[in-house]
């Protein structure tokens, strides 16, 4: 598949659904809640840091990040995606904005970047790649809280969303980041398709 197809496909379950939200399949309308249990526990710093959301989608997560007082840029591809953000949250601070990730300002850099479900949504193929230029958003010093859908074998990764194994993971610390924590979660929604969750932190040295 194609970068111009994966873009094509996001656009197109957006402006099919024509204003129902209800028939986006992974618009939840609310922060996740794994980044919210994170966020109580870990207690991050928002005062003065600057945060990115990559795929924001219907834009919950990064309303979250920005009520906790960060500065918040939130991107992605749909610009349907977008519309619907701006006119969810009207007086919101966050910076909304149609991006591509192959293709992001080269000085965009960040305290802490999230991503959910991003990855597991492009194909497999692409992987490497598709974490690397995650990766790049992380300033140095910086943290980056990943969530997904975690396989025990590739013969689980056969269709949209594609989780990811364990050793892909391996490819944010080839990107050049620390690995802080990496959590597998039980989830009963994907737990009879012998999958798990994950929730992995990682950051970036400060010289790096």
């Amino acid at each position: 598949m194609t970068r111009h197809f994966e873009r094509e496909w996001f656009e197109q379950v957006y402006s099919d659904a024509n204003g129902d939200l209800s028939r986006i399949p992974w618009a939840d309308l609310a922060p996740n809640p794994l980044l919210i249990e994170w966020l109580e526990q870990a207690a991050p710093d928002a005062s003065g840091k600057t945060a990115v959301v990559v795929g924001c989608g219907l834009g919950d997560d990064a309303e979250e990040l920005a009520r906790r007082g960060f500065t918040v840029t939130a991107f992605d591809f749909s610009p349907t995606a977008i519309e619907w953000c701006l006119k969810r949250f009207p007086e919101s601070p966050v910076q909304y904005q149609v991006a591509d990730l192959f293709q992001l300002p080269l000085d965009w850099r960040f305290d802490f970047t999230l991503e959910i479900n991003t990855i597991q949504s492009l194909p497999v193929s692409s992987r490497r790649e598709v974490i690397g230029h995650i990766a790049a958003l992380v300033a140095p010093a910086g943290r980056l809280l990943a969530l997904g859908r975690l396989a025990h074998s590739p013969d689980q990764q056969v269709r949209r969303p594609w989780p990811l194994l364990a050793t892909e993971l391996a490819y944010f610390i080839e990107a050049g980041l620390h690995s802080v924590s990496v959590e597998a979660l039980d989830d009963a929604e994907i737990a009879p398709f012998g999958l798990q969750r994950f929730r992995a932190l990682y950051q970036r040295p400060a010289d790096g």
